[in-house]
């Protein structure tokens, strides 16, 4: 079963309108939440990341995921299960790096428990005020997609460090230790007059793209060309698959008016929200062909946590 099913699964028991997006927007307190794990031998290895970068990078992740709802990122919570073998130096280097990454998202408690592996819990909460939240469900027909920075390139960090390189510097730090996109996110929520769908990359940059299309009922229609990436990733074969299913880049992916635009910088504009002819899902137009692909058939492409 894939994770997506356990998901909907948990949606559909619990009956809950929160469950779906990258967080739950509770309108009644004018906050939205999230809450992400890292899991070693899952997310991260000890022997290529450092307590300091695995502490920015559980932070970070997070805030992204606010990011992604438009909300301004306010308050983290942080719960640890270590092993035994863990000491006091691990864990200050850890919260040095969380306390970088965090700046000026107050950390204010979480957890600590024994554990076989690390195991890491982070909980974020964003204040909505005079800020439009995003849902991947508004995307609108005639919206032109944008997105903030490169893709692909933390893939391509990855295997790298998969393979026990450290160069590119580049891609490894895009890797070990990304950023969140606060000031894309603030230009568009503060700005914004009409809803629009917003999604982060963490999942795969064609993840955002097939969820928007999904959960909006439309296609998302993209020039391969105009997207963002670092052409150091061409060291790879596989290159474009590093752009499209890598994942864990942090960027944004929006569904915007085109008139929010003039209000915003630092975006490219990479293609347009279409109406399904008879299914939703995304194109993809390169120079020398089209390629549509259904959610389903992205699904299968996906990184996948339970596939055996």
């Amino acid at each position: 079963m894939k994770e997506k099913e356990f998901l909907q699964t948990i949606k559909n028991t619990l009956n809950s309108k929160y469950i779906g997006d990258d967080c739950a927007y509770l309108k009644d307190l004018g906050v939205v939440i999230s809450q992400d794990s890292l899991v070693e031998d899952v997310h991260f290895k000890l022997s290529y990341t450092t307590p300091f970068q695995l502490g920015y990078k559980s932070v970070m992740v997070n805030i992204s995921d606010i990011c992604a709802s438009g909300a301004k990122p306010a308050y983290l919570t942080i719960s640890l299960s270590l092993p035994k073998n863990i000491d006091i130096n691990f864990v200050k280097d850890f919260y040095e790096g969380a306390k970088m990454a965090a700046q000026n998202v107050e950390i204010v408690g979480g957890d600590i428990t024994g554990s076989e592996k690390i195991y890491i819990s982070v909980s974020a909460i964003g204040s909505t005020k005079n800020r439009r939240i995003s849902s991947r469900s508004n995307a609108k027909i005639g919206q032109k997609i944008i997105v903030s920075g490169s893709h692909g390139s933390s893939a391509a960090g990855l295997k790298l460090l998969l393979d026990g390189k450290k160069e590119p510097q580049t891609l490894v730090n895009a890797h070990l230790m990304p950023k969140a996109q606060i000031c894309f996110s603030t230009q568009i929520a503060e700005n914004a007059k009409t809803n629009y769908a917003m999604m982060d990359t963490s999942d795969g940059f064609m993840d955002a793209l097939s969820q928007i299309a999904n959960a909006s009922n439309v296609v998302m229609s993209v020039d391969f060309d105009k997207i963002p990436y670092d052409q150091e990733i061409k060291i790879f074969d596989n290159w474009q698959d590093l752009i499209f299913y890598g994942g864990e880049d942090y960027q944004l992916v929006a569904a915007v008016d085109e008139n929010l635009l003039k209000n915003i910088h630092g975006y490219t504009i990479i293609g347009e929200v279409l109406k399904p002819k008879n299914i939703s899902g995304v194109n993809i137009n390169y120079s020398d062909k089209k390629e549509f692909l259904t959610f389903e058939q992205i699904e299968n492409k996906l990184y996948n946590h339970f596939k055996e």
